[in-house]
């Protein structure tokens, strides 16, 4: 086009930069688009280059730790005591979520749910003398993930603490997860108040007996099949369970009823799971947590098999670099909140539950559920929205856990963190949100985008490492 035509014709313009540059072509009656562009998560340019070298090899990588994923086949075969089942569990440990931390260094909804474990393990008889035995240096502290386990937001999981035991048919290993106690004033939340304590001690006593004699009896139950039914129900499992629970419900009832100790037993059982829609959810991160498990140590693999907060630090790792944590500041997260309270009471996110999203599930699949972001004044579009963009940091899509809303297409699986280092795109989480003091609970639900840093840092030590 010729200089005299392009001045003659109407101006319209592409905004690649901040989205506030548009608000002076608006005002002046300039049509214009806003370019989704973000810069890349790291300024070593060589090292895109280095990946870009050997992106193949990384491709083939890649390829081999996805299919471990895909072909993972968890199913639900049992439960035990921690002390029992969990690898390199001991009385003196208490596991939690996210990557290794200090308790000096651990947020209040870590700290409450830890001087909990310790009242209900019976090494503490009230919140000070659990406090105090925690930061003495007589109890030992672990991630879960190190551990084969994961929990949801605190994660604490001691000693005594019954477990769902879930194998990965496929390959043979395992993973653990505790029960879920519902919503409300719950340890996984840091609150400790006797009300807790006793919550616990009947799941120890009451649930965990019925539902590992029901276990027992149906043999196993098969949890992926579940996921991919609830997806067409508008659950994605992390955030929204109740389709999931449903079927877990339908599942177990009629084994809970032939095995219960009597009648009473089985209603109060079967109560307390129908009562409580994010039962399914410890289910979901154990079998999430088996199947990337799968796709560890695979040499030159660039995929994420783990994402984790501690509600100080948020950690991914990756397949190619055995159990190396890299870490950032954990975001606080966009949210819901319940009357009274608001953001400036939000703890930072925590929780091993975006395990969930790291297996296609939860944020990735939002568009099979998009109830979940009228938590934030969102729309199904803008679940949809997000789902798509998390296509462009994946290795590939799930060829199981499909998406109704867009016909079918398997949902966005296998984090590249060399994708998400060159688009900046990160990784879209939804989350409930916890009180940043000890001792009060649950104060909302959100969603947010994961933190740069951990990824930033994965892409650099992993392509500074290629050999």
């Amino acid at each position: 086009m010729a200089v005299s035509k392009l001045f003659g014709s109407e101006l319209k313009v592409i905004n690649i930069g901040l989205e506030s540059f548009r608000q002076g072509l608006s005002d002046c009656g300039v049509k214009s688009v806003q370019a989704q562009f973000k810069p890349p998560l790291s300024g070593e340019a060589g090292l895109f280059a280095k990946t870009s070298r050997h992106a193949a090899r990384i491709g083939r990588a890649n390829k081999k730790a996805l299919a471990r994923v895909l072909e993972a086949r968890p199913v639900l075969t049992g439960m035990g005591t921690a002390l029992d089942v969990i690898p390199g569990m001991a009385k003196d440990l208490i596991l939690h979520a996210g990557p290794p931390v200090t308790w000096g260094r651990m947020c209040g909804p870590m700290r409450g749910g830890i001087m909990a474990a310790l009242m209900y393990e019976g090494l503490a008889k009230d919140p000070a003398a659990a406090e105090r035995l925690a930061a003495s240096g007589k109890i030992k502290y672990a991630p879960c993930h190190e551990h084969n386990a994961v929990g949801p937001m605190a994660g604490i999981i001691s000693a005594s603490m019954p477990v769902f035991i879930v194998k990965n048919e496929a390959a043979g290993n395992y993973a653990y997860a505790t029960q879920n106690e519902g919503l409300g004033k719950v340890l996984r939340y840091g609150a400790y108040s006797p009300e807790v304590i006793e919550r616990l001690k009947w799941m120890e006593t009451v649930l965990y007996p019925a539902l590992k004699a029901a276990i027992e009896f149906l043999g196993k139950i098969d949890l992926k099949a579940i996921v991919a039914q609830a997806l067409h129900m508008g659950d994605e499992v992390h955030n929204r369970n109740r389709a999931a629970t449903s079927l877990f419900y339908r599942a177990i009832a009629p084994a809970v009823i032939r095995t219960a100790r009597d009648p009473e037993t089985a209603a109060k059982v079967l109560d307390f799971v129908n009562g409580n829609d994010h039962f399914f959810l410890n289910l979901s991160m154990a079998l999430s947590k088996a199947s990337l498990d799968a796709g560890r140590g695979v040499k030159d693999s660039s995929l994420v098999v783990a994402m984790a907060r501690n509600g100080t630090d948020f950690g991914v790792q990756l397949s190619g670099t055995g159990g190396r944590w890299f870490t950032g500041p954990a975001p606080v997260p966009d949210a819901l909140y319940f009357p009274g309270y608001s953001k400036a009471d939000a703890n930072p996110d925590i929780g091993d539950s975006a395990i969930t999203e790291t297996n296609g599930l939860g944020g990735f699949a939002i568009a099979a559920a998009p109830a979940i972001v009228q938590f934030v004044g969102g729309t199904a579009a803008d679940a949809v929205s997000y789902t798509l963009a998390m296509y462009e940091i994946t290795a590939g899509e799930n060829n199981i856990y499909k998406i109704p809303y867009l016909n079918f297409r398997g949902t966005p699986t296998g984090i590249d963190v060399i994708k998400a280092a060159r688009s900046g795109i990160l990784p879209f989480i939804d989350t409930g949100v916890a009180h940043k003091k000890a001792g009060v609970g649950q104060v909302g639900a959100g969603v947010l985008s994961a933190p740069p840093e951990p990824f930033a840092r994965a892409f650099e030590y992993f392509a500074r490492n290629l050999k």
